[in-house]
């Protein structure tokens, strides 16, 4: 067979496909205009925007609560100035009276009988109707809208004063704050819906109560006047410390070495009859 020749090679560039710029621009147009592809989330990155998604639904759950209270609160102040603004008209009304030379002497705006003793006291319920009424607590009335039950107990100096029996109630006269019994139980009983509070008991007993006194012991550079709730000291102004279903409330005085230990926080509600 005959030896093919070899082809010499050649320098001569091979010819290049022409660039179609106008397909590539069109190209680059599209490409541009086209919206950026958004990263894919990590199963780990979902986990936690659902978790903060979740966190920032309770928050919210939380506020709308929270402003549901203050509403409720705001309305509740409202009624009280309204009750107040009564009083001051029919007071405004009978001033003719106390002017009268023979008429009684002008009030002090104190409780009629307040007790600023020391302890123990009793149930000084003579007044206890005036005092409630003085105070505008709602009314005990024949059909309660409103049943419920808290314990207080009081410790002076370390020593506890059982609350007496028959607080508020004096004959036919009950007032919606009251006691039965010597083991401070307190019975809220009321004809309207409302928010009580520790304050208002120690009016209807009769009993001096401030948020730096109580009965004849205010607060010094050695004695504080403190309040617990199921155990736990309550921080805020002690006079607004609410009444509540099976709270136990524990109000003291003295130095802090003084406190009960431990501080009562139990009380068998179980047991009460009415």
């Amino acid at each position: 067979m005959a030896n093919k020749k070899r082809r010499k090679p050649t320098n001569r560039p091979r010819p290049q496909t022409p660039v179609r710029t106008a397909d590539r621009a069109e190209r680059d147009e599209a490409t541009e205009a086209r919206p950026p592809r958004a990263p894919r989330a990590t199963r780990n990155g979902g986990d936690a925007a659902a978790q903060r998604s979740r966190a920032a639904k309770k928050d919210l759950a939380r506020q709308q609560r929270e402003e549901v209270r203050r509403i409720v609160r705001r309305r509740q102040r409202t009624r009280a100035a309204v009750r107040l603004v009564a009083v001051a008209a029919l007071v405004g009304v009978g001033v003719w009276w106390f002017a009268r030379p023979d008429g009684p002497p002008a009030s002090t705006g104190e409780l009629d009988g307040l007790l600023r003793s020391e302890a123990p006291w009793d149930a000084n319920a003579e007044l206890a109707a005036d005092r409630a009424d003085a105070i505008n607590l709602p009314a005990h009335g024949a059909q309660l809208a409103m049943h419920i039950h808290s314990n207080l107990r009081v410790f002076v100096h370390g020593r506890e004063y059982p609350v007496p029996v028959n607080v508020g109630i004096s004959g036919s006269d009950i007032a919606s704050l009251h006691t039965h019994t010597a083991d401070g139980l307190v019975h809220v009983e009321s004809s309207t819906v409302d928010e009580f509070t520790l304050k208002q008991f120690f009016d209807v007993w009769g009993v001096r109560y401030t948020d730096t006194c109580l009965g004849a012991y205010c607060v010094d550079a050695t004695n504080q006047l403190s309040v617990f709730v199921d155990g736990q000291e309550f921080t805020g102004d002690p006079t607004d410390v609410p009444l509540e279903e099976e709270h136990v409330i524990v109000v003291t005085y003295g130095t802090e070495d003084e406190l009960p230990d431990p501080i009562p926080a139990t009380f068998d509600f179980a047991s009460i009859d009415a």
